[in-house]
């Protein structure tokens, strides 16, 4: 690795011009990062080629979202304020209900197909006036709230997070470090390293579809592996700035060493996490996209700025230097247990791995329908849906649109009988409530093509009424009708409701016509099953890329081979702690099943966030490989890095832990299994099953090439 030992004197010589363009790339970074959210989304989840997709293209050319009045959620305000300004403004005051949530009121008008009057109409208006002069706010309940909603609850997540994570954070670094100085320059360096991630983040949202989810994700990985690798890099420079005397050789020896077995860490995260691309849609694409800016930016301020900072720095890295106990006893303990032991250590790690392992079987992953359920309990728009759900049927949220693609026009007969025909098969389905309508307007289906044949004859409220079903400016041929289930948008039988509607209502049109079958319940079911069906793709290119690296960086194939299988082994283990609290409701979390959109990234991540111990692990016993009997080596790699390593993650683990604050329960899953993930990946398989497999393979270990590359291959801290 000559080419980082001379990059990185030159970086110790021109330390100030670097540390100089590192400014002004702050500069710029900074303003961009801080309006990053302002064009995150809640879509991208359909699949580009399924029904809903195009379904959902129709629908956008339409004006209303399926008739009827819209239920309101009146905030600030109590109950009998808010009946008093129904009844004053004509609206039903019996069908005001108050939430749970304090001073939260929910106004549920009647629903029907049937047009709106514009009396209604007027008083909803007078209704919304009189309340803002009262000082309340008032919210349209309604998907696109709930969604904006959620980008809020994503949006809060890091200002609710970070204060946490932070001082915990320090607190470790002291531990490992000993000294202020030395602890706050990885976290310098992680914080210049998400701020460039999100300055980019902000670039490329303008031109691809970016999750509302990804500022904390990225925020949050940037900041771990950020602080992972300039620990890494920070303490092999002390130990090098101890045996040089020639301080810019000891930087070059630093990234020549520590430097290359981060570049082979971060490589190989930013790779897994590019395996995403995989998932086969726009959410999945910005969340691979996203995750390789993360660590492609820690990596840009590991390789450059820290060196910088740490030649600038020199022995001052040691000021505020305190007293911490050691930890040479646990790991000399280990390092006995799996020399003379080898095959205890294997049984004892297969054991722990085993319990929760038996679960992870049970492991369901959906994303729900009923995006409310992502909000915390307490939150009046969730109690809003809920209790809308309650007085207007279960199904109300969560309607099938069905989009007809006709061969006559709008202003023929025949158009109307086909609009009549699905409209009436529709609602003879039992699972069926109610169908929103052209037909069911309370206007003469005979009258309607005259009427659209000379639009100026036509009310105005049936005007308003068709927008929400035709648009023949758009499509003399298109109509979209609202099915409202009797069960809920997650239930099973709404489920077996939109696999119906998919086989039958071909069969209910005239030859030449086009049907789909949409709404969020076939949306979501259409995301579920496309990252179910990809899911094994993805995790088959990341245990690639996990095997190609370690390959590479060890010379063995045992070494690759044990560490996907373990590896494997740990995400089994992860899906029986998800299954244990998420998907059961432990901790206090609201029962669900883990949600799709965020349970492949964990899985990925440990893939991609092992390698960087692996890596440390094998490259050390590799030092000793030769001076020594490997089982030796095996336990003086693993007695020099236990404490790093361990250390190094329940550094990850608090920066996801913190993640636990979010209000939003996708994000809590999030850090539970990423929690679970590096906790059993360093305590287990990197303190007992790699070096367990070493020892009891002894001089196979490394076969074929990597017992002979020795001491240049070796990583010290």
């Amino acid at each position: 690795m000559g080419l980082l030992f001379r990059w990185a004197r030159f970086l110790a010589r021109y330390r100030w011009v670097v540390i100089g363009l590192w400014l002004a790339i702050l500069l710029v970074a900074a303003p961009l990062a801080k309006n990053v959210t302002h064009h995150l989304s809640s879509a991208g989840f359909e699949n580009p080629s399924s029904q809903s997709a195009w379904v959902d293209t129709q629908l956008s050319h339409l004006h209303g979202g399926g008739g009827g009045t819209a239920t309101l959620l009146i905030e600030h305000a109590s109950t009998g304020q808010v009946r008093a300004w129904a009844s004053a403004s004509g609206l039903p005051g019996t069908r005001v209900y108050k939430l749970k949530a304090a001073q939260a009121s929910v106004l549920i008008p009647p629903s029907g197909p049937s047009v709106v009057p514009a009396k209604i109409i007027a008083e909803e208006s007078t209704f919304r006036h009189a309340a803002h002069n009262g000082g309340a706010t008032v919210t349209v309940v309604s998907d696109a709230a709930v969604g904006q909603k959620v980008t809020q609850g994503a949006r809060t997540t890091l200002a609710q997070s970070l204060p946490l994570a932070l001082p915990v954070l320090l607190l470790l670094l002291l531990f490992v470090f000993g000294s202020v100085a030395s602890a706050a320059l990885p976290l310098l360096v992680a914080a210049v390293g998400a701020v460039l991630a999100l300055g980019v983040l902000d670039l490329l949202e303008n031109v691809m579809t970016l999750s509302s989810y990804l500022t904390d994700i990225v925020s949050f990985l940037a900041l771990g592996v950020g602080v992972d690798y300039a620990l890494f890099i920070s303490m092999r420079f002390r130990s090098e700035r101890d045996a040089q005397t020639d301080p810019d050789h000891a930087v070059a020896e630093t990234m020549r060493h520590a430097g290359r077995s981060v570049l082979y860490s971060g490589i190989a995260v930013a790779l897994a996490l590019s395996a995403l691309l995989l998932g086969g849609n726009s959410y999945w694409q910005g969340i691979a996209v996203g995750g390789a800016v993360a660590v492609a930016s820690v990596l840009a301020a590991t390789h450059t700025l820290l060196p910088a900072l740490i030649r600038l720095f020199g022995r001052r890295l040691d000021w505020g230097r305190i007293r911490v106990p050691g930890t040479g006893r646990l790991w000399g303990a280990i390092g006995v247990l799996v020399e003379g032991h080898p095959v205890w250590a294997i049984l004892l790690g297969i054991a722990i791995l085993g319990v929760p392992a038996w679960f992870g079987r049970q492991l369901v992953i959906r994303t729900p329908a009923n995006l409310a359920i992502e909000l915390p309990v307490s939150d009046p728009l969730r109690q809003a849906v809920n209790k809308q759900q309650a007085v207007l049927g279960a199904g109300f949220n969560g309607p099938v649109v069905l989009a007809l693609r006709l061969p006559a026009s709008v202003t023929q007969a025949a158009y109307w009988a086909d609009v009549a025909r699905v409209t009436k098969k529709a609602m003879a389905l039992p699972d069926v409530r109610g169908v929103a309508s052209p037909v069911t307007l309370g206007v003469p289906v005979s009258a309607l093509p005259s009427l659209l044949q000379h639009p100026s004859r036509m009310p105005p409220a049936l005007h308003t009424g068709l927008q929400s079903f035709i648009n023949p400016a758009y499509s003399a041929h298109m109509v979209v009708l609202y099915v409202t289930p009797k069960s809920g948008p997650d239930s099973t039988r709404t489920t077996a409701l939109v696999k119906r509607f998919q086989q039958d209502l071909p069969h209910w049109v005239p030859s030449g016509s086009r049907t789909g079958v949409g709404g969020v319940t076939a949306l979501l079911n259409g995301f579920n099953h496309l990252t179910a069906r990809r899911l094994p793709l993805m995790m088959a290119a990341v245990a690639f890329v996990a095997f190609a690296i370690l390959f590479i960086a060890t010379g063995s194939l045992w070494q690759p081979l044990l560490g996907v299988a373990f590896d494997g082994l740990v995400a089994l283990a992860t899906a029986g702690l998800l299954v244990l609290t998420v998907q059961r409701g432990g901790l206090g979390l609201y029962a669900l099943p883990p949600d799709s959109a965020i349970t492949p990234l964990i899985f990925v991540l440990l893939f991609g966030l092992s390698m960087d111990y692996e890596v440390i692990l094998l490259h050390r016993v590799q030092e000793h490989v030769g001076r020594v009997e490997v089982r030796t080596a095996a336990a003086r790699g693993l007695q020099s890095t236990g404490a790093m390593i361990t250390g190094a993650g329940m550094i990850m683990v608090v920066v996801f832990l913190a993640l636990i604050k979010s209000p939003l329960e996708i994000m809590q899953t999030l850090a539970i299994g990423m929690t679970g993930a590096i906790l059993l990946d360093t305590w287990v398989v990197r303190s007992l099953l790699v070096p367990g497999s070493i020892a009891l393979l002894n001089r196979f270990a490394f076969w074929p090439w990597g017992s002979r590359r020795g001491e240049a291959n070796g990583e010290t801290d």
